[in-house]
């Protein structure tokens, strides 16, 4: 193909900024690509393969792989790069980020950007709790809130089982109710229930919120957004790892965000430069974060700059990210993950029995992969 490409990404600085500044960039290679966005409600949910005919670029979250490959929407990156690119990529981005788009034996997508669910307090003089325990006590003292709106909530859930040593799905139920009950009640100590959350409450309005004068000052799980944590803003928030629970693990879920290639794409040399370029060391500790950006490749989040521009965002979060969970990508996942998203916001909202939500799950579960 030669001409324009037509790119999708989700909106936000942070998913399009250095996106679009690339294709002005005097030393990246020349690409024409026109980048649109959708919201990030789309990009957690929207159908990939309805995006996929109608994109050439997509940026994606791991989850949609199985339905992706199921209805042949995108190019194996095999076809595209060479086995050096990919092996550079595999070994040099952090934790599971590039492992997270590979199914079938082939790589689906370019980690561009790495992300976990992490702490953040908003007043410097708050020592971020490290455990589950002491951050339901620190929640008695401030003003704290959580994102509930979306999957959060459902992801939080699995975060807290994984850090007291159950993986969800692993057993013949999705999460036992020992692991439901827990989570709930831990979930429930940062929401309350005089004051209903809005309908849109995800981690960039949370953030947000955060991050304005009077705003709430901690919250223990929520997406790191390095935009936030940035010296010179009036507000900078102060990130650290996850809590910990009964098995030391810092329990988070994998998020990030990966640029896959539609099948119905034809990548010319320049397109394949353009990635490669975007992808590049060198990119990634300078222009990627010079551009609203948050790298994926370790290089990156180990350049002491980048961490100092970034109030310590990296070094902080590091041991995190480093052993996030990689959630489900069969086919179906996205379903599964909003349905049970839903399930477990009515459960917390509405104070249901933990027995039935694990039920529920379990349910959700088997039917997403076809076991009836």
């Amino acid at each position: 193909m030669t001409g324009t490409y037509r790119g999708l990404t989700w909106d936000h600085p942070r998913g399009a900024e250095a996106l679009r500044r690339a294709v002005m960039e005097a030393e990246a290679p020349r690409c024409e690509i026109v980048w649109e966005t959708q919201s990030l409600e789309g990009f957690e949910s929207a159908p990939i393969c309805d995006n996929a005919a109608r994109y050439d670029l997509l940026v994606l979250d791991h989850p949609h792989l199985g339905e992706a490959l199921g209805c042949g929407a995108l190019l194996p990156l095999e076809e595209v790069f060479t086995s050096a690119d990919l092996d550079r990529w595999r070994h040099g981005t952090v934790g599971e980020s590039f492992a997270s788009y590979q199914m079938d034996d082939r790589s689906w997508a370019l980690p561009l950007d790495a992300a976990t669910q992490v702490s953040v307090a908003a007043d410097p003089a708050i020592d971020i709790p490290t455990t589950w325990s002491d951050a339901v006590a620190l929640a008695r003292d401030v003003d704290t809130v959580l994102p509930t709106s979306g999957p959060h909530l459902f992801l939080t859930l699995c975060s807290i089982a994984l850090a007291n040593g159950e993986e969800p799905g692993q057993g013949d139920e999705f999460l036992t109710v020992e692991a439901v009950g827990e989570g709930l009640q831990t979930i429930g100590a940062f929401i309350d229930p005089h004051r209903p959350p809005p309908p849109l409450h995800n981690p960039i309005v949370v953030l947000e919120q955060m991050s304005q004068p009077g705003g709430p000052v901690y919250c223990p799980h929520v997406y790191g957004y390095v935009n936030y944590a940035l010296t010179g803003l009036p507000r900078p928030l102060q990130f650290a790892d996850a809590p910990t629970g009964r098995s030391g693990r810092r329990g988070s879920v994998l998020g990030g965000t990966g640029i896959a290639i539609s099948s119905r794409c034809r990548p010319d040399d320049g397109l394949v430069q353009h990635l490669r370029w975007l992808l590049d060391d060198a990119t990634q500790c300078t222009f990627i974060p010079q551009h609203a950006g948050q790298p994926s490749a370790t290089a990156a989040w180990r350049d002491p700059l980048v961490d100092r521009a970034s109030t310590g965002f990296y070094s902080r979060t590091w041991d995190t990210i480093d052993d996030a969970w990689v959630r489900p990508r069969f086919n179906g996942a996205v379903a599964f993950q909003r349905s049970a998203s839903a399930r477990v916001r009515e459960a917390v909202l509405g104070h249901c029995d933990a027995r039935l939500l694990a039920a529920e799950l379990t349910r959700l579960h088997r039917t997403s992969q076809g076991d009836r």
